[in-house]
């Protein structure tokens, strides 16, 4: 029976219910060592400025768009403003944190661990009033008697805590309970960009000449080779000292040992693993400063690659685990839901935004006062009405005259 047949019949045989399958080693992507000898985890990654941009692009996106608690019914969509779950998610999240700060948290946990996970205070009456993040490192989930558990390590001990209280948002898995690291995933790409990064701190930190041989044509004593290699390292090794004129006396040569960096196309390699990263977080690579491939003809599309593919799988997933695990079935049933609203990416763009609200009004989806709303401006008199074009009309009836009645009616047709 190969490897893949093995798999297939242990789940198969096995339900997630079961307690082996979640202390089995396939329910947690274990890291390894890279072939580039660099140690690569959640922690270290963040030292790759490729990594740690993405991460805070993403998160800090999606924690700065406004996250509203809406209520729909009878036809009518409003803010509810006035709900305890709308001050946490919107504005202060628990007494020493703002609800930005937690939800970009959670987001780049998800995206480095591939879990984030948040204990959920309720009050006496089981109202959700406080969120505080907990570090993924010390979270193990565990299914135990048919439900499922969080074992949180604090101080050398261990706390279990129900499903109900722990928000957990799960990245990509297999298993739909579990995400994957996305920084176990990357380990060797992320490794051989930080490899590249210390050989070049190094080939600059000892000199443009390092790994070299310099040859003697007889044989030194213990104090000459010490006073030849001191010589050496003091006049012509470190930063600064490069470029110097190197005097070699009694026949010694000088030669090279390894590839020059020109030569084995270090900047090349080093600009690739901008892309590669991007890959890894599903980003476009300009949005990691990596401008080559860019101009001004695709950088618009680009950009709205970047909301359609990057932010918004994010903004649902966030969403919809909001609903499912803040809310009670009897509110959502009542027509509660949490939504991000896009819009506020216009927020730095006065041009693109004013032209929004312009096709916005001109068709009648918005008012004035809806607009100036938006803009935190105070509604002004007769602002509420929507006002539609007059010159429309149905395709039967384009190009036949208009009715003398008809048109009385029109003009003396007040606004919606």
């Amino acid at each position: 029976m190969n490897f893949y047949s093995k798999v297939k019949n242990l789940f198969i045989r096995n339900s997630v219910t079961d307690e082996k399958m979640w202390n089995s080693a396939l329910w947690n992507l274990q890291g390894m060592q890279t072939s580039s000898g660099e140690d690569v985890n959640e922690y270290t990654a963040l030292t790759y400025s490729a990594v740690f941009n993405a991460i805070t692009l993403i998160s800090r996106t999606l924690a700065s768009l406004p996250l509203h608690l809406r209520r729909q019914n009878n036809g009518k969509n409003e803010i509810a403003a006035q709900h305890h779950l709308y001050k946490v998610l919107h504005s202060v999240a628990n007494p020493m944190m703002t609800a930005m700060t937690l939800r970009e948290t959670l987001m780049a946990h998800v995206l480095s661990w591939g879990n984030g996970y948040a204990e959920i205070v309720k009050n006496r009456v089981g109202d959700v009033i406080e969120l505080w993040p907990i570090s993924p490192n010390r979270v193990s989930p565990n299914m135990k008697n048919g439900g499922l558990v969080y074992e949180i390590s604090v101080d050398g001990s261990t706390v279990s805590l129900p499903k109900d209280k722990i928000l957990h948002i799960a990245g990509l898995g297999f298993d739909g309970f579990i995400g994957y690291s996305i920084i176990a995933m990357a380990r060797q790409g992320i490794g051989l960009g930080k490899a590249m990064e210390t050989f070049g701190a190094n080939y600059f930190g000892q000199g443009t000449h390092p790994g070299v041989i310099v040859s003697h044509p007889s044989k030194l004593s213990d104090a000459a080779q010490k006073n030849l290699k001191d010589s050496l390292v003091s006049a012509y090794s470190g930063l600064g000292k490069s470029h110097r004129l190197m005097l070699l006396e009694e026949g010694m040569k000088l030669e090279n040992l390894g590839i020059p960096p020109n030569d084995s196309q270090f900047l090349e390699s080093r600009q690739f693993q901008i892309p590669e990263i991007a890959r890894w977080f599903n980003l476009p690579p300009h949005k990691l400063k990596d401008l080559t491939k860019s101009s001004f003809s695709n950088i618009e599309s680009e950009q709205i690659s970047y909301v359609t593919d990057s932010l918004l799988p994010w903004s649902v997933c966030l969403e919809q685990n909001f609903n499912m695990q803040l809310l009670t079935d009897a509110e959502m049933r009542s027509g509660l839901y949490f939504k991000h609203i896009f819009e506020g990416l216009l927020r730095g763009n006065s041009v693109d935004r004013a032209d929004f609200y312009s096709k916005m009004f001109n068709i009648g989806a918005m008012s004035i006062n809806e607009i100036r709303e938006k803009e935190d401006l105070n509604p002004v008199e007769g602002g509420d009405i929507h006002l539609v074009p007059l010159n429309m009309t149905t395709l039967e009836n384009a190009g036949k005259p208009i009715a003398k009645e008809k048109v009385n009616e029109i003009t003396e047709q007040k606004p919606v």
